[in-house]
């Protein structure tokens, strides 16, 4: 039934679904529409909502960005290379590889977001390199399987705005609130649904493995790496430029501050996981040279997200500025009791992540409604705010945006995965919804 399922989902994407970019412009104008006849708002209202949302997330932009560029330039490190090409070796045949990506893409996706994107990727092309017959467009899914859990690991963007308060935008939704990392991500609700999502959605990747006969085995020419360029040092410039002690120095001088920071009872927030991964990029490489080589070849994968970010923040606008991101979360609160109030939340979230795929850009846009109808409900605010985070990171199975930086790498289209993520879509979805009902 499974692969069945996998079979009739991956044709549908095959045939309809249509490049990210275009895909992104025609949630614009599905949302530019909604909000006219919706909302009653008016062509020129709609439009200017559009252009006043385009630039309204830049701060957070530059973050998902240099989150982005450091966890790949860390994940391009000799190794972590290493430790991924010793993994990739564990797998004996395709089923050993499907299961074993999908486990180690969970694990990557909850350490973090961006790492776990390019880790994935990578992982997925040793694993090709190392096991024969292994269906390729499969493998590439089952890395991005971890996009399904992020929300609830230590890049969520919702619980590590709401466990400090750093001041922008998204921290002061909850003003003179601060819900601490062992109530969301740590507590034992939200592990225990990330546990049994580790331990079933490997099995369903495995299920859905097609016969012999089917198998599109990766080109061998498609994995080719851009490797550097051994340059000749010949002036003192050169022999600074592939000299460790520049990154070392500042990955030490960034590593003291952490230490420093950690003692004096600072917390996890976004920034600063951003600069553990950086601290630890410049420490793993050998040079300034490989480690700006690292960085040139991060910032290729940008090319999708920098285009697109701005198109999904005008939406985000429109959605925010008519009221029909507040329609949505304000309908499905309405019809909620106590009990159902975080399932209603968590299905709200998963339908505004399609037109608002940011996690800091979709709390924004619901905290205002969640929490008060939270409060007044007598629901845990912890447990009020990973149900949007469960809700956003769930539909990133079928949102293209953010499997384009993978795709990159893995030079394959969105058409090839977005069948196989349909079918983790179902399963996932039925672990958070009972998880709502009875966990939260």
């Amino acid at each position: 039934m499974i692969r069945t399922l996998s079979n009739f989902f991956t044709n549908i994407m095959q045939r309809w679904l249509p490049d990210a970019f275009i895909f992104a412009i025609i949630l614009t104008f599905i949302v530019f529409i909604a909000g006219m006849l919706g909302e009653s708002k008016s062509p020129s209202q709609m439009a200017n909502y559009w252009g006043d949302g385009v630039w309204n997330l830049l701060v957070f932009s530059m973050q998902v960005t240099i989150s982005l560029v450091t966890g790949s330039v860390l994940a391009q490190t000799t190794a972590v290379k290493r430790v991924l090409r010793g993994l990739a070796t564990l797998a004996k045949n395709p089923s050993q590889a499907i299961l074993l990506m999908t486990f180690i893409a969970l694990i990557c996706g909850w350490i973090s977001w961006a790492f776990g994107l390019i880790a994935s990727a990578l992982m997925a092309r040793e694993i090709a390199r190392h096991v024969k017959g292994v269906h390729y467009p499969l493998l590439v899914a089952s890395a991005y399987s971890g996009m399904v859990i992020w929300h609830a690991g230590l890049s969520g963007s919702i619980p590590l705005k709401i466990a400090v308060s750093d001041g922008d935008v998204l921290s002061s939704l909850m003003p003179g609130i601060e819900i601490p990392l062992q109530e969301t991500i740590f507590s034992w609700e939200v592990l225990s649904v990330c546990l049994v999502v580790l331990l079933t959605l490997p099995v369903i990747f495995r299920l859905m493995i097609p016969p012999a006969h089917e198998t599109q085995e990766v080109d061998p020419s498609q994995l080719g790496e851009t490797e550097q360029v051994d340059i000749r040092i010949k002036t003192p410039s050169d022999r600074i430029e592939h000299s460790r002690l520049p990154t070392l120095l500042l990955g030490l001088l960034g590593g003291y501050y952490l230490v420093e920071f950690f003692l004096d009872g600072g917390s996890v927030g976004l920034n600063t996981l951003n600069l553990i991964f950086l601290v630890s990029g410049l420490l793993l490489h050998r040079s300034t040279t490989s480690y700006l080589f690292a960085v040139n070849e991060a910032v290729k994968g940008l090319s999708g997200i920098v285009l697109q970010f701005p198109l999904y923040a005008g939406i985000m606008g429109m959605m925010a500025q008519s009221g029909l991101a507040a329609s949505v979360s304000t309908w499905f609160i309405d019809i909620s009791t106590v009990e159902t109030f975080n399932l209603f939340t968590f299905l709200s979230a998963g339908i505004v992540n399609f037109f608002v795929p940011s996690g800091g850009g979709q709390w924004a846009v619901q905290a205002p409604i969640v929490i008060p109808a939270a409060q007044s409900l007598g629901i845990p605010l912890n447990h009020a705010a990973m149900a949007v985070a469960f809700g956003d990171a769930w539909t990133n199975m079928v949102q293209p945006f953010w499997a384009l930086p993978l795709l990159g790498i893995a030079r394959l289209g969105i058409r090839d995965i977005m069948g196989y993520c349909t079918v983790a879509l179902l399963w996932t979805g039925l672990i958070f919804g009972l998880a709502m009902v009875f966990l939260f």
